[in-house]
């Protein structure tokens, strides 16, 4: 990567660091431009040269996040993957954390779902994770996008319910919750 490139990211996560500061003290809707730049220590124009609204700012900050997460799990041997069930508290729990830990940026997302390319948010889980799992569990490459619909949206509805609720209930409660109706329905 060369300088240049370097300076980019270093102000691109300045800005990410900053939306997620601003968005646990106020609505993202009354977030402004000037208020990121201060925040971040960029004006006006070197915000413009990154994006072109909030909108785009929201978007990259929660890939950010989200490929921290996927990132975290790269250090997991391909092998271990096999013998996982499609969802263990080994995955939940970090994710869990991530989404309590930032879940006013969360909030956002699910009230402006239209915003983000869900395919793109889930392919490099589904690459690291759902995949192997899937094939380990004999399903089909023709069936498997139907059977990660079904875990996918079971499970973005639980942890959507648990944003709702300002992620008050305890983590272990969500996982066991998940875990108990995923291990329903691997069992038959």
């Amino acid at each position: 990567m060369n300088r240049q490139e370097n300076k980019y990211r270093n102000t691109a996560s300045l800005m990410d660091e900053a939306l997620l500061l601003l968005l646990e003290k106020k609505d993202y809707d009354r977030i402004t431009v000037k208020e990121i730049c201060e925040k971040a220590g960029v004006n006006r124009t070197t915000f413009y040269l990154h994006y072109d609204s909030i909108n785009d700012l929201l978007q990259e900050t929660i890939s950010m996040i989200n490929m921290r997460f996927t990132d975290s799990l790269s250090s997991v041997e391909q092998d271990s993957l096999s013998t996982e069930v499609l969802t263990t508290e080994k995955y939940l729990r970090p994710y869990l954390t991530l989404i309590r830990k930032h879940k006013r940026a969360y909030e956002v997302v699910r009230q402006k779902g239209n915003l983000f390319n869900t395919k793109e948010a889930f392919d490099g889980l589904y690459r690291t994770v759902f995949s192997p799992a899937l094939s380990h569990f004999g399903v089909s490459e023709d069936e498997k996008k139907y059977v990660l619909a079904f875990y996918t949206q079971g499970t973005v509805a639980i942890i959507g319910e648990w944003i709702d609720g300002n992620c008050k209930d305890d983590i272990d409660m969500i996982i066991g919750l998940i875990m108990k109706h995923t291990l329903a329905n691997e069992n038959g």
